[in-house]
């Protein structure tokens, strides 16, 4: 199949966890076709370039979410008119922009509902809001009831689908959404009854931060990504497969409008927490960040809404798409998958190095060869010929930024120098680069580094030796950590201190290298060690001192607990898991929705196998003779329409009936897709069989997936009539035999002729008795019938 993967800031760029799986995914699904719609988040990600491409991935397409829009060419649509050069909008299509923006903006600027569960998608068909309310922002506001939910919702998608509506058939909306017209707009939703209270004091530069950062969301309405029928671009995937939520699931949800595809969002950190957290430390004003995170929790909630299955990457992110009103049938975990490989020398290793206890003496000179060691006797991690020193190291792995809480983390181990004074912490930072870009993270780290030389003054052996601090601040790559791997290979027990956390790579890392942890209660902290290590309160120094005491303490635990750890993490996030994953999802997803709504047959109704599953299967066997792909007699309209048809069965008395004869052996029958009316499907059986006669109904109506036309030698054929109240006339069959009608105002009976008489049948000896279980054919049936399983000694029918 065709797939469309949506992407905000992550693949196919050169940097981001996001990248990764993605290319993982990609690479894993070698089957399938990938489209690439990417939307980047500032110039330097754009810099970087790209990583490189499996050659699955047939087209990518990007576009910038900064900057000024570069004008798209707006799409060709019947009955859509040009507009006019250098960005001047007509009066009708100003008002179409008031109607929808007013809608829109009319949503983000009443206060969220209270409650759990805002809104479910099977609740969109409870009325809601008042009808004389104007804009209908006190409809919503009320009481915080489930009506004013759901109206408030239908308001937001009733004004993003103009948008976008707007925006294929007249152009990019960025000239609009940043006129004077958008400004005073919200400023009389956020003026109008019932709408925020934030919202009543915003000042005019509050507006225009706001319509400038909502252009900017809503960019890929004016992106020229959708096509033309039949074209490139989202028009001709067969799965929308978005990356994260926001901004990057807006084509998706334009898809599944326009083109009916089916949408898969996947978000390992919450679009809306991450927007949260975002805006908590940005310098902008009350307001502004109130509109804009209504905004973005409006949009989660439509994303939730259409989406066919969301794929949430824990049960922490579950519960975030739950309270935003995700439905929970649609809800389906799936781990993210990482490559253990890189893990497998050091968790593979004997875990405990305490003089042998469990594996036996280390070679130190053999580890230090390889680059493990380096700097081992200066830490004390090589004594006496083995790696005993290994025991008293606690290892941080992670970003050194304010939301990790490395303060707790030193003041904790302060308290376990108090206890073990032999102990050392190594703090390795993954993000040593973003400190040149970003001036908090860099003051932040400053600020640690300041705190351990306080806590932690260098102490001396004797006025000769320079003094030496317990913690070290390390990188990846450096002469003492080439690798990651080497970094939790230098310590036995791994510590997580996080305030904040979603998904916990670094212990995930720590759990392929066999390594016992201590890990702070937030995110899918809990989830992820699943009982393989220990968890403390966050904030809570004393807590994690006293954890880290019991390790550090008892090594035979520490195996225990490291063992564990691995086992689970190469059950549960491993690459392959997750492939598989979602190489089910993918299957289940497009058997329900088989064939895109856009191939229609000469009727102008779908046509079902239009393009059959195995025509994007690689081989030979799927493809023709020149490379196409092979397309059965069942899955071409015109093989069927000329397919032979048997010669009737000889009656007794002569003549054979007037009657079109009957499909034979061999043919499969044409089953009628749910979308598909009573009067379409007997129509296009009618116009396979000569004459145009089309098989009649049986008594029953014509239900949803029924088979049409095709019975056994006495089957029944009928005439298609203008009379009725479907505007169809069916003429059944007797008991007596079949009839012959004629194509016409009124149906003709004919005479009927007799049936055959049935040919004598030999008696068929008794088969001799099989072994039990055994696979046996019946010699008595017929030519084409199916042989059937019979277990020997079954009494035969």
């Amino acid at each position: 199949m065709r797939v469309g993967l949506l992407t905000e800031g992550g693949y196919p760029y050169a940097t981001g966890e996001a990248r990764v799986w993605c290319d993982r995914l990609v690479r894993g699904l070698a089957n399938h076709d990938f489209e690439v719609y990417a939307l980047s988040r500032s110039a330097r990600q754009e810099a970087a370039g790209w990583s490189e491409l499996p050659q699955q991935v047939g087209r990518v397409r990007t576009a910038p979410l900064w900057g000024e829009f570069a004008e798209c060419r707006p799409r060709a649509r019947r009955g859509a008119g040009r507009r006019a050069p250098g960005g001047a909008y007509g009066r009708r299509d100003r008002r179409r922009f008031a109607e929808s923006f007013g809608e829109l903006a009319s949503a983000i600027s009443v206060p969220p509902v209270a409650g759990p569960g805002i809104r479910s998608a099977a609740a969109r068909s409870v009325p809601g809001g008042d009808e004389g309310s104007g804009s209908g922002v006190g409809a919503a506001a009320g009481s915080g009831s489930p009506e004013g939910s759901i109206a408030q919702a239908d308001r937001f998608s009733s004004g993003l689908y103009g948008l976008a509506e707007l925006a294929l058939e007249r152009g990019g909306l960025p000239v609009l959404l940043r006129s004077e017209q958008a400004v005073r707009t919200l400023q009389a939703t956020c003026r109008a009854p019932g709408a925020q209270r934030v919202a009543h004091g915003a000042q005019v530069s509050d507006l225009l931060a706001v319509t400038e950062l909502l252009e900017r969301a809503l960019r890929p309405l004016s992106l020229d990504w959708y096509g033309d029928e039949g074209g490139p671009g989202l028009s001709g995937v067969d799965l929308c497969h978005a990356a994260s939520g926001g901004s990057a699931a807006l084509p998706g949800l334009l898809a599944k409008r326009f083109f009916g595809t089916p949408l898969l969002v996947t978000e390992y950190g919450v679009r809306l927490r991450e927007h949260y957290l975002e805006r908590a430390g940005a310098p902008s004003s009350v307001p502004v960040r109130s509109l804009l995170s209504s905004f973005q929790r409006q949009l989660a909630m439509e994303t939730y809404a259409q989406a066919a299955l969301i794929t949430p990457g824990n049960t922490h992110a579950r519960r975030w798409q739950e309270r935003c009103g995700a439905d929970s049938a649609r809800l389906r975990t799936v781990y993210p998958g990482m490559d253990a490989s890189r893990f497998t020398a050091v968790g593979e290793r004997p875990r405990e190095r305490d003089g042998g206890r469990s594996g036996g003496p280390v070679d130190a000179g053999a580890w230090r060869s390889a680059g493990q060691w380096a700097d081992a006797r200066e830490w004390g991690w090589e004594r006496d010929g083995d790696s005993a020193g290994d025991g008293r190291t606690l290892v941080w792995v992670g970003r050194i930024q304010p939301a990790k809480d490395l303060i707790a983390l030193l003041h904790g181990f302060a308290e376990v120098r108090k206890a073990e004074p032999c102990t050392r912490l190594l703090i390795v930072d993954l993000g040593h680069g973003e400190a040149g870009r970003s001036p908090d993270i860099a003051a932040y780290r400053a600020h640690c580094q300041a705190l351990t030389a306080q806590l932690f003054p260098g102490t001396a052996a004797d006025a000769m030796t320079a003094g030496d601090s317990p913690v070290r601040f390390e990188e990846i790559g450096g002469p003492a950590l080439p690798r990651l791997a080497d970094a939790y290979g230098a310590g036995s027990v791994v510590v997580l201190s996080s305030v904040v956390e979603g998904f916990p790579v670094s212990l995930v890392e720590a759990m392929f290298c066999g390594r016992a942890t201590v890990s702070t209660d937030v995110g899918a902290v809990c989830e992820v060690i699943g009982g393989t290590g220990l968890v403390v309160p966050p904030r809570n120094p004393r807590a994690l001192a006293d954890a880290c005491l019991a390790l550090l303490r008892d090594p035979d635990r520490r195996a225990r607990l490291g063992a564990a750890a691995r086992a689970r993490a190469l059950e549960l996030f491993t690459v392959e898991q997750n492939v598989e994953a979602f190489r089910g999802i993918y299957l289940e997803l497009m058997s329900h929705c088989p064939v895109p709504q856009d191939t229609v047959g000469a009727d102008g109704g779908p046509q079902p196998f239009a393009r059959p599953a195995e025509s994007h299967v690689p081989g030979r066997w799927a493809g023709g003779s020149a490379g196409g792909a092979r397309r059965d007699a069942w899955a071409d309209p015109s093989a069927s329409a000329s397919a032979a048809a048997p010669v009737a069965p000889a009656v007794s008395g002569g003549a054979a009936p007037s009657r079109a004869p009957s499909p034979g052996a061999g043919t499969l029958p044409r089953r009628v897709p749910s979308w598909v009316s009573r009067e379409a499907a007997l129509r296009r059986a009618g116009e396979a069989l000569p004459g145009g006669v089309a098989p009649a109904a049986s008594s029953e109506a014509v239900g949803l997936g029924e088979a049409v036309g095709l019975g056994d030698a006495g089957g029944a054929a009928g005439a298609v009539g203008p009379t009725g109240a479907a505007g169809l006339e069916r003429v059944g069959w007797e008991a007596a035999g079949p009839q012959a009608v004629s194509p016409g105002p009124a149906p003709v009976r004919e005479p009927v002729p007799a049936p055959a008489p049935a040919r004598e049948r030999a008696p068929v000896p008794a088969p001799a008795p099989a072994p039990a279980g055994r696979y046996e054919a019946p010699a008595a049936e017929p030519v084409g019938a199916c042989a059937s399983y019979r277990p020997a000694g079954a009494e035969q029918s």
